[in-house]
C-alpha cells in the first residue's frame, strides 16, 4: 500500500512478525499484563480515595501516576492485543493520531509527576515543620494540573506539526502509533518535526534528571550536615521508592531513544517502546506499596480482613 494513495484515511501498522504457534501465548501474556496493570493501579486509586488517612499530598501525587499509567496502557495494550491476533493490522488516521497523542502525553506526564514528587520529598526532609503548610492539598492539586496542562500543550504542538503534513505512505513502521511513525509517512521536509521532537525529548529528560539530581544532592547535603540517624532513615525510606520509580522510567525511556537511532534493530526498538509503557506501570504500585509504610499497612489490613472473613 506504500506510495499508492495520498492522505489515505486508513493506515497499516507494521507490528511484529509472529509465528502462528506464538500468537495466542503472546496474546494471553499481554492480557495478563494488562489485567495486572488495571487491578494494581485501580486498586491503589480506590484505596487512596476511600481511606481518609491516605488523602495526603504524597498519595495524591501517586494517584496522578496511577491514573497516567491506566490511561497510557489502556490506549496501547488492547489495540496491541488486537493486532497480535489479526493479520489485517489497519487503523484509521484519526485513531492513530489519538493513540500517538495519548502515548506521548503518558510519557511527558510521567516525567512531570516525578519532578513534583522529587520536590515533595525535598520539602518533607529539609523543612519537615513547614511541610504541611507548603505542600497543602491545594498546592498539590495546582502542581498536578500544571503538570498535565504543560504535557498536553507540548504534545499538542508536537502532533500539530505532524498532522499539517501531507502523506505519501500508509505504513506505520512500529508496533503502535507515535509521532515519529506519523511524520515519516510524509514526503515533505520534516526538519521542523525532527527539531521540535529533539527539543521535546531533551526538555523532558533534562528537566527530570536535573530536578532529581538537584533535589537529591540537597537532601544528601542536609543529611550529612545534621548527621542524624533518624533523618537518614527517614530520607532513605521516603526517597528510595521515588528514586527506583524514576530510574525504571528513565532507563526504559532512554532505551527507546537509543534504539530509535539504530534502524537495523526494528523489533528490539518496538519491544522497548512497549516496555516503556508496561514495566513502570506494573512496578509503580508494587514499589510504592512496599516502600510506603501507611499504604502497605492499609493493604495488609484489607487482605487480613478478607482472609478472616473467608
Amino acid at each position: 500500500m506504500d506510495n499508492v494513495s495520498v492522505n489515505s484515511p486508513v493506515l497499516r501498522i507494521q507490528g511484529f512478525d509472529i509465528s502462528e504457534n506464538l500468537v495466542y501465548p503472546l496474546f494471553f501474556l499481554m492480557l495478563l499484563v494488562y489485567v495486572t496493570i488495571l487491578a494494581s493501579n485501580s486498586g491503589v486509586l480506590i484505596l487512596i480515595i476511600a481511606e481518609k488517612s491516605l488523602q495526603q499530598p504524597m498519595y495524591i501525587l501517586f494517584c496522578n501516576l496511577s491514573l497516567n499509567d491506566l490511561i497510557g496502557n489502556t490506549v496501547l495494550i488492547p489495540r496491541l492485543m488486537l493486532d497480535i491476533i489479526s493479520s489485517q493490522r489497519y487503523i484509521s488516521y484519526n485513531e492513530c493520531v489519538l493513540q500517538a497523542f495519548c502515548s506521548h502525553t503518558f510519557g511527558s506526564a510521567s516525567h512531570m509527576i516525578l519532578i513534583i514528587m522529587a520536590f515533595d520529598r525535598y520539602v518533607a526532609i529539609s523543612h519537615p515543620l513547614k511541610y504541611a503548610s507548603i505542600m497543602t492539598t491545594s498546592a498539590v492539586v495546582k502542581l498536578s494540573v500544571s503538570a498535565w496542562g504543560l504535557s498536553l500543550v507540548l504534545v499538542s504542538i508536537l502532533l500539530g506539526l505532524t498532522v499539517r503534513l501531507s502523506r505519501c505512505r500508509t505504513t506505520i513502521q512500529n508496533a503502535y502509533c507515535d509521532n515519529a511513525g506519523l511524520f515519516k509517512l510524509s514526503c515533505e521536509d520534516v526538519t521542523a518535526n525532527n527539531a521540535f521532537g529533539l527539543f521535546f525529548t531533551v526538555v523532558q529528560f533534562a528537566s527530570s534528571m536535573g530536578s532529581i539530581c538537584i533535589t537529591y544532592f540537597r537532601i544528601v547535603v542536609i543529611c550529612w550536615k545534621k548527621k542524624s540517624k533518624d533523618l537518614n532513615t527517614k530520607a532513605l525510606q521516603t526517597c528510595a521508592s521515588h528514586l527506583v520509580l524514576f530510574l525504571v522510567m528513565w532507563g526504559s525511556g532512554f532505551l527507546t531513544i537509543v534504539l530509535h537511532r539504530f534502524p537495523d534493530y526494528p523489533d528490539l526498538r518496538k519491544v522497548a517502546y512497549i516496555l516503556f509503557h508496561v514495566v513502570p506501570a506494573n512496578l509503580n504500585p508494587i514499589i510504592y506499596a512496599m516502600q510506603t509504610k501507611l499504604l502497605r499497612e492499609k493493604i495488609l489490613q484489607i487482605f487480613n480482613r478478607k482472609v478472616t472473613d473467608f
